[in-house]
């Protein structure tokens, strides 16, 4: 009879003030000097978790092949979306980008998140169906 393990739940109480570990400029920024921190919650071949930190700085990202669920606790910005959308960063806002998304950051006052990040799924075609 084998033993199979159980994972464990990835417990932090307080992404807030979780130290962060791991660091590297932001780059190419379009402004500023941007320096982004980050410390890893997860991480398995499906996705990630993170804690994410970023100093004031503008740049652009982009959402290839993955989806991301962000959950904001610190700082004030502005993420634009390609189509000219704004949207406000702040404690407390949860974002989604998805699959394809592309847009720039604009971070005013240092920003702090907790993220997942998931690879996208690919759709399965039914019996008959075509593309």
């Amino acid at each position: 009879m084998s033993t199979s393990s159980v994972p464990s739940i990835v417990y932090e109480a307080s992404p807030a003030t979780i130290a962060l570990t791991t660091s590297r400029r932001r780059s190419p920024a379009l402004a500023g000097e941007p320096v982004e921190f980050f410390e890893v919650l997860h991480s398995d071949a499906g996705g990630r978790s993170r804690v994410w930190e970023c100093t004031p700085g503008r740049f652009e990202s982009a959402r290839t092949g993955d989806t991301e669920l962000m959950h904001f606790i610190a700082g004030i910005g502005t993420i634009t979306t390609a189509d000219g959308a704004v949207h406000d960063i702040r404690p407390g806002v949860a974002l989604v980008a998805p699959d394809g998304w592309r847009g720039t950051w604009d971070i005013r006052e240092t920003v702090r998140k907790v993220y997942t990040i998931w690879t996208a799924a690919t759709p399965t075609r039914k019996t008959g169906e075509t593309s």
